[in-house]
């Protein structure tokens, strides 16, 4: 078997995995809304490549509740129902909770450092007169999985990973037309603690002020969402 041969395979899997990567992030921060319905070629279109690395991304993704297969062979983004959002949102707590708790005393000095920037870049963004909402929310998940790979537990960031596919796009679906629910649930005050106890090495904190973030904002969401079916 010539190298070539060898090689062409590896190639084609690094491909799939970084659509695969492209798709989740675009899910992640709610780039596409829930319910959405997408296409192969549009899909494409937008990471710049051809539909076969989509379509295998697409399947993971369809394995991974993040996307529907509708029986006309059209996608649709995954809209969770009240009561499965909510279950998510309790799961989110007891594992996104262990991982900043465990952060708060493993995490090393550069790993705060870059924790601290993206909280930065949070409220900066966020406080502007206009606020770049694409920057918020990115800053948003940015800030949040480098607390969660801080705790040096990679298969638990997997599986928040997961969590996030299935409701990334409710979480961040309202703040595209109003940055209303940051000020009403006080956003910036839970990081604000969160980071706190990170600094602070105090488990505790950091644990109570990351579980606050994620159930305000899931209580602003079922209170004034309507995109529950």
């Amino acid at each position: 078997m010539s190298l070539h041969a060898k090689m062409a395979p590896i190639t084609r899997r690094t491909l799939a995995d970084q659509v695969y990567a492209e798709l989740k992030d675009l899910l992640m921060t709610g780039q596409a809304a829930p319910g959405e319905r997408l296409t192969l070629r549009g899909l494409a279109a937008v990471i710049g490549t051809s539909p076969m690395p989509i379509r295998e991304a697409v399947r993971r993704l369809v394995a991974e509740r993040a996307l529907e297969m509708l029986p006309n062979r059209t996608l649709r983004v995954s809209k969770p129902g009240r009561a499965r959002f909510a279950e998510i949102t309790s799961i989110r707590c007891a594992l996104e909770g262990l991982a900043a708790e465990t952060a708060a005393v493993e995490r090393t000095p550069s790993e705060l450092a870059e924790i601290e920037h993206h909280y930065r870049v949070f409220v900066d963004a966020s406080h502007r007169k206009r606020p770049d909402v694409a920057l918020v929310i990115r800053a948003n998940k940015s800030f949040h999985f480098a607390i969660y790979r801080a705790a040096h537990m990679p298969v638990l960031v997997e599986i928040i990973e997961g969590l996030w596919l299935q409701i990334g796009p409710v979480f961040n679906s309202d703040l595209k037309g109003t940055m209303r629910r940051l000020t009403e649930i006080d956003a910036h005050a839970h990081h604000a603690r969160l980071l706190a106890g990170l600094r602070n090495a105090d488990r505790h904190e950091a644990r109570e002020g990351l579980i606050a973030d994620i159930q305000s904002s899931a209580r602003f969401i079922l209170r004034h969402g309507g995109i529950f079916e």
